[in-house]
């Protein structure tokens, strides 16, 4: 103890100080790390304060005890306070002072943070089903005032994110628990959240900010597996969020069974209400009580403000705001803030109610009060007033009004009496232009109220104005308001037309709406005297004397009687030789063209100018013609003939507007000559104006230039557009500025609205306030030479466009040291480096160096050294194997047996090169070589090898080929092939043998997997049976059809779902069964005789072929013979013996049976035959066969027919016998048809019983079911965050991080680790497509081909033989297996065999180590082994370092495998395809009620009634004519019987056989 002599290193010389203080210790422990990393070292000096917090906040509960560091807390439980001192010092050399921290004294770590800054805390515990117990503490850090108190850590960086202004910047994207363990925080581990205190995903009574500002922490025990580096929980969130873990609250100490998710939020909207202060409320007023709140204690009091402070913004009254989470939202100006409660002066509070008046007011005029949250804080004020402006612009704005016939009235228009004044078209247009016809309606579900338009003339006479026309126009969709035409405009003077839009046609036609008053538009003009059309004598004086003139007046008058213009009538001679009569005159026809504007006209280039025209008669009136239209054509404007024209047909007048006038490069003033005619009239002659067009003041030209001092008037530089400058690399260009001139060639004075109007294309944010200076930012100059740059400054405004460019051509700079680049970063050992080595700086300086090959000897690094002048350079290159040129087998039986389906034992094999070196090319062709032709196998462990087509070959190794025993491969069916199969009879047995790969007989298999198919006709041709034939399970009392002819019968064996081993083809000649009865191929009518000597009356049977038939009435007994006895026998029920005789006077006849056919020909009665007239016997025809006696009889045949004395009777009794035929024919066929509507209505009444079911509930179910999953499918979880472009093209899989998903979290992580350098490259189908990306990135995307992949599929390492070499543990799975392929599934197990291998999975660093232990030990080479914890293992056995540790998941970046959709929603959706085959089934359902209803409608229709009708008449017809007969009612056979009437049809008889249902079905009646 306390010897120190065996340390004499002086750098450990500071262990003899620790040596020295072991004595006077009762124990001690002391540990020396050494090896420590140089930029750890530097990590720990430099950042003392940093890692000393981080373990404050690690030990926080060790050190403080099970309250932590409450400084607040007036006093301290002594039983909870810790005793344990942890002190950190740092000793450095001198003359560096020692630093010594303890952690206890450490007050800025997280937790003490989140302790002090919290208001209140929700304790609560959770129990797991494995007596896990956890205890957790929820921290609430309320708002105040202007900020958050959430704490935020000092050291972390802040989210850049843009979802961190979502999460109101408090806790942000970080998980509210952190974990500890024992005391000691697992830091790896945190749990986001937990159902009941999650986000909440619709808006509650608490504000959603509210969620983001508790923090928290759990407590766990012994329970839950820590990893052994303490860094990582095993399973603690897959625990805690069982459905099986139970939570409670702690209250006091007192644990209490509650609803937690309830208890939770009633704690967290209490921490709202009583701790946040988020709106500050300024500008008291009075204290009011508000009428409109329904509860009457809320109605008073209530504090009222003019303004309020929220969220870092101002409200005040006046303010426009909008809603948001109302319905409707609407937008409004601020009247006032309420806070409910006694209030005086500026207060916080977390929230209140808001007065707004609701804009816009002419659409609204209402006041609404909602509470403060719900003004969106969002939108601008700009925003907001453009969308009322919006609102407004909807509203009726002004008239306009159109002369559809061309005969428009302008204002103070004097017009002769009479004129027709219309018809008028009149649109209602709002702000935007458009045509409406009613008012917008401020709300969706309110009517809106029409307009009309009311016209008015009234006539300004000298007794008072006098309204002479009056109409309202309604609305039309075609027309819009029309007014017709008004020809009762007589009366000389003054009028006025009023066109007014009203509201409410049949109330008060208010012209104002909102206060406004509605569009209206007014025309004034004057009626004047019309042309004379007639005049009047006037009184003439009747004294009249010789000699002496007098006076004869004439009144020239209009049409309505008005006194025309003045006439002077003059009669030379007389006296009195003048008269002054009033006359109508008109203007003249167009004389001459007059232009008012004079020379000379100046006009700036670009812009328009306009011209007033007039047209005179000869007298200087403006005069108007028909077809009078005014042309003026420009002449001097190069590459220009514009030419304008204007109708003056109605005016005389008008205004020309021309296009402008532009000129390119105007230098100077030019000349334009404008020449004005009218093409119409040639008389009229044409008049010229000269236009001097001078350039204009707008930009014309930009110009950049640089000026080094900003005083001086000389420029020093200036660039020309599209110009070249050299400059040095890496540089900046410098006091660059830019001038804009007008056309004449001046400088355009800048501003701010100019400057914000020039664009630079090197530069995204430019000031404005240097902009408007002159000034441009600087360039910044290419570092490499190479690269040239295009800059362009451009300047646009709405016709103005200008800009000028220049290239920048980088030069170099001078030498700063020499930089070596290698093409390549490996070589192969024995090949020749290619590299190029040049110096930075951007030298002109540069050598290439070739036929640098290293010696052979072990791959490795190799470093290359560099000398140029004074500068020196070193790169490190790796040396690897060299070509392939040896196969060797590493290990593997030198013989082996295998079954057909393959090697179950893995062979190892490995190429080297030249030198002995292992080679990992993987550009290897391999190409298999077999002893047999015979020997086909799809992988191929022993091969030839190639490399650039030169073989390598490998060894050879004997393969005795094991059939498969279990494996089936054909179907050997036995039977008896000298069986007869009689119709209707059972089937020969038939034995299906299965036989196997070694041709040995399977015995275990279901027999429910062997089908049997038995069809008509011949076999298909092919191995699989024609479609539409169904499967049948094979019996051994399998029933012979009934019909005879040649069957085929097969079998198949179903080996998987998609697989099947088909039998061949046997076909079978079903004969006919024994024979059974006599029977003719058809039944012949009744026969009717006559008692007389005529032949024909006495004919029984003319020619009639009888047959031996079986039971099921097929041809039988071919190969009998015999005779048939023809005899005749009374009636049934008769008593006559008097028996009729055949001719010949004979009791019966005999007939030859041949080959089981009787032909029977010529059967006569006797002339004078005895007999009974009027009788019915019966001919009897039984067979004689021999071999067939009273034990097995054959049936013998009866035809009844009728005996007659009486031709007449005979005749008559014919008749009445063929239309029994026809009667009992017909009444059987509508029996038939009855009997078969009645078992088609039982049968479509029991499938209606389905639908009545069903209807009840399968529609609600449905949706509860679609509405589970798709919340399912929309919940959070992890996904591959990488652009994929490239999906989708042809021969593309996509990137390989999309191609595969990973259930568990841990695994994503690790494997998505592991193949980060490949998880953005690109799987394609082919290496043409592969190429074709790599072409169009230019070599930066990584590409991988499918054609060029090896397949292989070996056991885990420690299984050889199919049995394991050791107990492995870790539960070893290979990585591969825990993908999961949503598409492409057979192309991924390809693509992730390679680039996976055999790498394994296990559950911790221990059981892998275990796993590589056993696996070497067992002489097998071990692949790379990962954990679940995020540790890697490698195939050379190295673990350890961060080259080797997965990083948590969220620093990959979202280069992570997604996560598949939980289990149960596809559960959820095979429960929703059985529900929709359910609904289907529902559908028929619906339409067989359909079909039921309709067949019923059917039955009950006119014609079916008729056509019972008509069977009852024809039944009681046959009645009667039986009756006549004297016969009894022959009975329809009980398989056509009516059973039952139809008013009973509805109801259901019993279960109908398959057979006969599908026939009723196909009945055409």
């Amino acid at each position: 103890m306390a010897d120190s002599s065996h340390v004499r290193d002086d750098e450990e010389r500071f262990l003899h100080g620790l040596i020295a203080e072991e004595v006077g210790k009762d124990s001690f422990t002391a540990v020396v790390v050494t090896g420590i990393q140089p930029e750890h070292v530097t990590f720990l000096k430099q950042d003392f304060h940093l890692w000393t917090r981080e373990l404050a906040h690690l030990y926080h509960y060790y050190i403080h005890g099970l309250n932590g560091n409450d400084m607040k807390a007036s006093y301290r439980n002594s039983d909870c306070v810790s005793n344990i001192d942890i002190q950190i010092s740092l000793l450095e050399k001198f003359p560096k002072i020692p630093r010594m921290v303890n952690l206890r004294e450490i007050d800025n770590d997280m937790q003490t943070l989140y302790i002090n800054t919290s208001a209140d805390t929700f304790e609560f515990k959770a129990c797991t089903d494995v007596d896990g117990i956890v205890e957790g503490i929820l921290r609430y850090h309320p708002f105040l005032y202007d900020r958050e108190t959430y704490p935020e850590d000092p050291y972390s960086c802040k989210e850049k994110d843009d979802d961190s202004i979502v999460l109101n910047q408090a806790r942000g994207k970080r998980p509210i628990f952190e974990c500890f363990w024992n005391g000691r925080l697992i830091p790896y581990t945190t749990v986001s959240e937990f159902d009941w205190c999650a986000w909440p995903k619709k808006t509650g009574t608490v504000p959603a900010e509210c969620y983001s500002r508790f923090s928290g922490v759990l407590f766990t025990n012994d329970r839950f597996q820590v990893s052994t580096n303490k860094l990582t929980f095993m399973d603690l969130e897959l625990q805690l969020k069982n459905k099986e873990t139970l939570f409670t609250r702690i209250v006091n100490g007192q644990e209490q069974r509650v609803k937690i998710h309830k208890e939770f939020h009633q704690w967290l909207k209490t921490c709202h209400e009583k701790w946040d202060k988020q709106v500050k409320f300024r500008g008291f007023k009075r204290t009011i009580t508000r009428t409109d709140v329904t509860t009457k204690k809320m109605q008073s009091p209530w504090a009222t403000f003019s303004s309020i402070e929220w969220d870092g913004r101002a409200y005040k009254a006046g303010q426009y705001v909008k809603s948001q989470k109302t319905q409707p939202i609407f937008f409004g100006s601020v009247i006032q803030f309420l806070l409910y409660g006694d209030h005086e002066g500026d207060v916080y509070a977390t929230g209140g109610q808001v007065q707004v008046a609701m804009e816009p007011k002419a659409l609204y005029d209402d006041i609404k009060t909602i509470p403060i949250s719900k003004i969106d804080r969002v939108i601008t004020n700009a925003a907001i007033k453009k969308s009322i402006d919006d609102e407004l612009a909807k509203l009726p704005d002004k008239l306009k009004v159109t002369w559809p016939e061309g005969n428009p009235w302008t204002q103070n228009d004097v017009r002769p009496a009479g004129t027709p004044l219309g018809p008028l078209h009149v649109e209602i247009l709002n702000k935007k232009g458009e045509s409406i016809s009613r008012i917008p309606s401020a709300m969706q579900n309110t009517t809106r109220k029409a307009l009309s338009i009311e016209l008015k003339v009234v006539w300004h006479s000298p007794n008072g104005d006098v309204e002479t026309n009056s109409h309202i126009a309604a609305h039309s969709a075609k027309w819009a308001f029309w007014f017709r035409t008004m020809e009762n405009l007589n009366k000389l003077g003054k009028y006025t037309l009023h066109l007014n839009t009203i509201l409410n046609v049949n109330e008060s036609n208010a012209t104002v709406w909102a206060g406004n008053r509605l569009p209206n538009h007014t025309l004034d003009f004057s009626i004047t005297e019309g042309s004379a059309e007639r005049f009047v004598v006037g009184t003439v004086n009747t004294l009249l004397h010789v000699g002496v003139p007098f006076h004869i007046p004439l009144e020239l008058l209009d049409e309505y009687g008005h006194p025309t213009h003045d006439l002077k009538v003059v009669l030379p001679g007389l006296k009195q030789d003048s008269q002054t009569l009033k006359i109508s005159l008109l203007p003249g026809n167009p004389d001459s063209l007059k232009v008012k504007q004079e020379d000379p006209i100046t006009v700036e280039n670009g812009t328009s100018v306009s011209f007033d025209v007039e047209v005179h008669d000869v007298a200087g009136n403006v005069t108007a013609h028909p077809k009078l239209i005014i042309s003026c054509q420009l002449q001097g404007i190069p590459g220009s003939t514009s030419m304008v024209a204007v109708d003056c047909s109605n005016t005389g007048a008008g205004t020309l507007v021309l296009k402008p006038i532009t000129f390119k490069n105007i230098a100077g003033d030019q000349t334009v000559k404008a020449t004005f005619d009218i093409p119409s009239q040639k008389s009229v002659a044409p008049v010229q104006r000269d236009l001097r067009v001078v350039p204009s003041t707008r930009v014309s030209r930009l110009e950049v230039y640089s000026q080094e001092d900003e005083d001086s008037l000389v420029d020093s530089m200036v660039l020309r557009d599209k110009e070249k400058i050299d400059w040095t690399a890496g540089d900046l260009l410098e006091n660059l500025h830019y001038r804009l001139y007008d056309e004449r060639g001046r400088v355009v004075p800048l501003s701010e609205e100019m400057a914000r109007r020039i664009k630079v294309n090197w530069a995204a944010d430019v000031s404005v306030e240097e902009l408007a200076q002159g000034k441009l930012p600087n360039v910044p100059v290419p570092t490499l030479v190479k690269e040239e740059h295009f800059y362009q400054v451009s300047y646009m405004e709405e016709l103005v466009s200008v800009d000028t460019s220049f290239t920048i051509v980088p030069r170099p700079d001078e030498p700063k040291h020499m930089k070596a680049t290698l093409s390549e970063s490996t070589v192969r050992m024995g090949e020749v480096l290619s590299g190029k080595i040049c110096e930075s700086g951007e030298s002109t300086h540069s050598m290439l160096v070739t036929g640098v090959r290293f010696n052979p000897g072990f791959p490795g690094i190799r470093e290359l050294n560099f000398t140029w002048r004074d500068f020196a350079e070193h790169v490190t290159i790796k040396l690897t194997a060299g070509v392939p040129a040896q196969l060797k087998l590493v290990d593997g039986p030198q013989e082996v047996g295998i079954k057909l389906r393959g090697i179950q034992t893995p062979f190892l094999l490995q190429l080297f090169d030249e030198w002995g070196n292992p080679s990992p090319d993987q550009r290897v062709v391999v190409t298999l070589k077999t002893s047999t032709p015979a020997l086909k196998v799809s992988h191929f462990p022993l091969s030839e090898w190639s490399f650039n087509k030169k073989p390598i070959h490998g060894p050879a190794v004997k393969l005795t080929i094991i059939p498969d025993p279990n494996k089936p491969v054909k179907l050997v069916v036995e039977y008896n092939t000298n069986s007869v199969f009689p119709a209707g009879g059972t089937l020969t047995v038939f034995s299906v043998s299965v036989v196997s790969e070694e041709g040995s007989t399977i015995k275990n298999l279901n027999p429910a997997n062997m089908s049997m198919l038995l069809w008509k006709g011949e076999p298909s041709g092919t191995s699989r049976p024609p479609s539409g034939v169904s499967y049948g399970t094979p019996r051994v009392d399998k029933v012979i059809p009934d019909h005879v002819g040649k069957y085929t019968i097969q079998f198949v064996l179903c080996v998987d779902k998609t697989k099947g081993l088909w039998s061949h083809q046997y076909v079978i000649n079903v004969v006919p069964n024994d024979p059974v009865k006599l029977a003719p191929d058809l039944q012949p009518p009744t026969p009717v005789v006559v008692n007389n000597n005529v032949l024909d009356s006495r004919t029984l049977v003319e020619d009639m072929s009888l047959k031996l038939m079986d039971m099921y009435n097929n041809s039988a007994g071919l190969e009998l013979s015999g005779k048939v006895v023809v005899t005749i026998k009374s009636s049934k029920g008769s008593s006559d013996k008097n028996l009729p005789l055949f001719e010949g006077k004979v009791k019966s006849l005999q007939f030859s049976l041949a080959n089981g056919e009787a032909q029977i020909t010529n059967l006569f009665i006797m002339e004078n035959s005895p007999g009974q007239d009027g009788n019915e016997y019966v001919l009897l025809f039984r067979p004689s066969v021999p071999g067939y006696g009273p034990k097995n009889p054959l049936a013998a045949f009866e035809l009844p027919f009728r005996f007659y004395n009486d031709v007449e009777n005979r005749k008559q009794m014919s008749e009445l016998t063929k239309k029994k035929d026809q009667l009992k024919q017909t009444v059987d066929i509508y029996r038939s048809l009855f009997d078969t509507n009645r078992q088609l209505i039982t049968e479509l009444s029991s499938r209606c019983s389905i639908s009545n079911v069903l209807q009840n509930w399968l529609f609600g179910f449905i949706s509860q079911k679609t509405a589970d999953a798709e919340k399912m499918k929309l919940q959070t979880r992890r996904v591959c965050a990488m652009p994929d472009p490239f999906r989708g093209n042809l021969d593309v899989l996509g990137k390989i991080g999309h191609l595969a998903l990973v259930e568990d979290d841990d695994v994503a992580t690790v494997i998505s680790w592991h193949l980060l350098g490949d998880i953005d490259c690109v799987v394609t189908m082919t290496t043409a497509a592969a190429r074709k990306i790599y072409d169009d990135t230019q070599g930066k995307q990584q590409v991988m081909p499918l054609d060029t992949f090896l397949v292989w599929d070996l056991p885990l390492p420690h299984i050889r033989n199919g049995q394991d070499s050791f107990r492995p543990i870790g539960n070893p799975v290979f990585a591969r297996d825990l993908l999961i392929f949503p598409e492409n599934a057979e192309n991924c197990h390809i693509v992730f065999g390679n680039l996976l291998g055999d790498t394994i999975l296990t559950d911790d660093l221990d059981s892998a180590n275990h796993y590589r232990k056993g696996v070497v030990q067992s002489k097998v080479p071990c692949p790379t082994l990962l954990t679940r914890q995020g540790d890697r293992i490698r195939s050379n056995g190295k673990f350890g370092g961060l080259q080797n540790k997965a990083p948590p998941i969220e620093r990959l970046r979202g280069q992570v495998f997604g996560a598949p959709l939980p289990k149960d929603y596809h559960t959820f959706m095979g429960q929703i395809d059985l529900l929709q085959q359910y609904r289907l089934a529902m559908e028929k359902s619906r339409q067989v009620q359909e079909d039921f209803d309709s067949h019923m409608q059917y039955l009950k229709s006119p014609e079916m009634v008729q056509k019972e009708e008509e069977m009852d008449e024809q039944e009681k017809q046959l009645k009667d004519i039986e009756t006549k007969l004297g016969t009894t009612p022959v009975r329809t056979p009980s398989a056509i019987g009516v059973k039952r009437s139809l008013d009973k049809a509805g109801e259901s008889s019993g279960m109908v056989t398959k057979r006969t249902r599908r026939k009723l079905l196909k009945q055409d009646y």
